[in-house]
């Protein structure tokens, strides 16, 4: 799992710098996406094959002699979007196999769309500026000396009149500490524990609530899923997935009573029939729990017959839930002591 964090100042280029930037933003990002489009609908009309993107960057290279204008700029900008055009063909066809609803890539206007370019190479940054391939030092209107870590790219925009660049850092540390969290929790319990009961919840439609989808999506749920998957059959454990519409969170774990609505915002669980108080994700983590021990028929094995697992030992669930799992996952990350 890679994280990555950005730091975002804003420019102050002279007139010189200001042309470069538009001409890397606009004639030559703009021009090679909207050639790439192109290129790929004519081959869509003549019923030819769509290039893949090393073919597309080939053809874009024999392409720029016949426009000289573009050596003017760095050349990443081009190729970067090239990659960006690249991204949107594989979400529309994903999409399409998928049986979403996905429009076909359009082309960029020059008008209605904030200039924007993405670079990477050689990038230096300064008390107070910052050095961009073939753009040269731009003024910055705020300290940069502050900025530490490995630089992946820059990604320049503007806004009305106003230039900024982004600086996407590379965590590399904190993405190693992810991973190895990841591993070592899902060793544990495939090793330890006979069942395992997870929730088949929809991440897609959750990382749309713009509150919770950065720390969903730096959780790595998808990956820890897939992890438990493979680790309980290389251990001989079981894994069960609860189904989708299953209440954890609303049924009380004492009485089963089941409450009509559970917000996020309520971290305690309180149940009006029997008076229980008890965490949240313990309750929830105690329904999942008990779905194996009374051997649910609403439960489904992901890793094979429901008989299977080990042979030898009482069984023992242990159920997980992925909203305590990210809060665990984000302090191990920097390096808090958990619970």
């Amino acid at each position: 799992m890679t994280v990555t964090q950005a730091f975002r100042y804003e420019l102050d280029p002279g007139t010189q710098r200001r042309a470069r930037l538009s001409r890397a933003a606009g004639s030559t990002a703009r021009y090679a996406y909207n050639w790439g489009l192109d290129l790929c609908q004519a081959r869509l009309k003549a019923n030819q094959p769509v290039p893949h993107a090393a073919e597309r960057h080939r053809l874009w290279n024999a392409e720029k002699p016949r426009r000289s204008w573009v050596y003017g700029v760095s050349k990443c900008g081009g190729q970067e979007d090239l990659r960006d055009l690249d991204r949107a063909f594989g979400n529309f066809w994903r999409g399409r196999k998928e049986g979403r609803r996905a429009g076909f890539t359009r082309f960029r206007r020059k008008h209605g769309r904030r200039d924007l370019f993405r670079l990477t190479g050689r990038i230096r940054v300064h008390p107070h500026a910052v050095t961009l391939p073939r753009i040269g030092s731009v003024r910055t209107k705020e300290r940069t000396d502050k900025f530490g870590g490995r630089i992946l790219s820059a990604t320049v925009s503007r806004e009305a009149s106003r230039w900024y660049v982004a600086l996407t850092r590379l965590h590399r540390r904190i993405r190693c500490r992810r991973h190895d969290f990841l591993h070592k929790t899902t060793t544990e319990l495939t090793t330890t524990k006979s069942v395992i009961v997870v929730e088949d919840l929809s991440v897609r439609g959750m990382i749309r609530n713009r509150h919770l989808s950065r720390s969903i999506t730096d959780a790595g749920w998808s990956e820890f899923r897939r992890m438990l998957e493979d680790k309980t059959q290389w251990y001989g454990s079981r894994l069960v997935v609860a189904p989708r519409l299953y209440p954890s969170t609303k049924t009380c774990s004492v009485c089963g009573h089941v409450k009509n609505d559970m917000p996020l915002s309520e971290r305690v669980f309180r149940c009006a029939m029997c008076g229980a108080e008890i965490n949240r994700d313990l309750n929830a983590a105690r329904n999942l729990a008990a779905l194996v021990a009374g051997r649910s028929p609403e439960t489904q094995n992901a890793c094979g017959a429901e008989g299977a697992g080990r042979e030898n030992g009482p069984v023992k669930p242990a159920a997980v839930k992925q909203e305590s799992l990210s809060r665990k996952l984000a302090a191990f990350a920097v390096g808090h002591k958990m619970p």
